[in-house]
């Protein structure tokens, strides 16, 4: 770990607790769960450990909007956090995702560990491409800091972006430096009707192209873009791709509550594939995530698809057995994981990178403190 270094001011009481919590941990051979606000409890494998609270650790500690970065305590609520940015003009480009209806949108330390990224992903960057430093607790109880608070920051590896979907299984973050983005001048959605292969091929046609795209979706037979950036290129796109694809403008309202609606998971798609696999009504139905190369062309799988990130994102619910699910998306060189199931849907990793996340986190967490199995069986099991 190069570019780590004990942080060198005393650490705040809060900090002092979770070192402590993690220490008697240790001694007792005890497993510890990092927790928020638990807007993601729902995300991942079955989780073991005691709750490790960091709501003790709240506050946005700095932020330079000429600098475009903001540095806040991991427990600061993420409600928080945007509406000091917006009274700045300024806003998180990753759109990060407000689950569980969790007042205030969830921590910053959860929307950093989570890693999961909105709309705009796939043209603004994923959360890690948006962290620049972060402080966290390790395994042994050391308080650490990795990156720094500027964007001109090369030493090292960059392990402050490794922190990004840890899912707590590395540590306990306590604060989180991030840049940020003015926000967009100019915004406007189009739909198309189309084939899902079509759409696939015309996302990625418009995307060599010097066009604004910032975010799209394609779900039963309409392909949905979101246009975004200064009010001439965006005018101009408009000109272009209506006459090309004979589609047509979302209304702005329409357009924001379907936008906030994919993000959240909270749309038409998604309340419906929660409903069809916890009902029961088809055996065996799993909504899956799959990550797999944008040109990727359609998946040979049965039941209902929504493609994001310009094809790069597929959500999947069907029946069909996850051996069929994670081999169509090996097929296409990408990787499934079960989003909601009522049956346990272990993650599958090929061995050498299984081994690769076990020696991070044995660096990190010699002891198995933070072993909660969310991401991957625990050690031994």
């Amino acid at each position: 770990m190069a570019d780590a270094a004990l942080a060198p001011v005393s650490p705040p009481s809060a900090v002092l607790q979770l070192q402590d919590q993690v220490r008697e941990a240790r001694e007792r051979r005890a497993v510890l769960r990092v927790r928020g606000l638990g807007s993601k409890d729902g995300i991942g494998d079955i989780r073991a450990g005691e709750p490790m609270d960091t709501l003790g650790c709240q506050g946005i500690v700095s932020y330079e909007p000429s600098e475009l970065v903001i540095t806040a305590q991991a427990g600061t609520p993420l409600a928080e956090i945007e509406a000091e940015l917006a009274r700045r003009g300024q806003y998180l480009p990753f759109e990060p995702p407000r689950w569980g209806h969790v007042p205030g949108g969830g921590t910053l330390g959860g929307v950093v560990a989570s890693g999961f990224s909105g709309p705009s992903r796939a043209s603004r960057g994923a959360v890690r491409d948006h962290v620049l430093g972060v402080r966290m607790v390790n395994g042994r109880a050391q308080w650490l800091r990795f990156g720094g608070s500027v964007m001109k920051n090369v030493a090292g590896f960059d392990l402050a972006r490794l922190m990004a979907g840890s899912m707590g299984t590395l540590g306990a973050l306590t604060e989180v430096t991030l840049k940020v983005m003015p926000q967009p001048v100019a915004t406007c959605t189009l739909r198309f009707e189309c084939t899902q292969e079509d759409g696939i091929l015309m996302i990625n046609r418009w995307g060599g192209q010097p066009l604004p795209l910032d975010a799209s979706a394609w779900w039963d037979g309409l392909l949905v873009v979101r246009l975004r950036g200064a009010e001439a290129a965006v005018a101009a796109a408009v000109q272009r791709l209506m006459p090309e694809a004979g589609g047509d403008i979302v209304p702005a309202e329409m357009a924001d509550v379907f936008w906030l609606g994919l993000r959240d998971h909270q749309d038409e798609f998604f309340a419906r594939a929660r409903e069809l696999v916890m009902s029961g009504r088809a055996s065996g139905a799993t909504l899956w995530r799959l990550s797999v190369p944008a040109t990727s062309k359609p998946l040979a799988l049965p039941g209902e698809t929504l493609i994001e990130w310009f094809g790069a994102q597929r959500w999947v619910c069907t029946s069909a057995p996850a051996a069929m699910v994670h081999e169509a998306a090996a097929r296409a060189g990408g990787h499934a994981l079960a989003w909601v199931s009522t049956v346990a849907q272990p993650v599958v990793l090929p061995p050498v990178l299984t081994r690769l996340h076990r020696q991070v986190q044995h660096a990190f967490d010699p002891d198995g403190v933070f072993d909660t199995g969310r991401l991957w069986p625990r050690a031994g099991s």
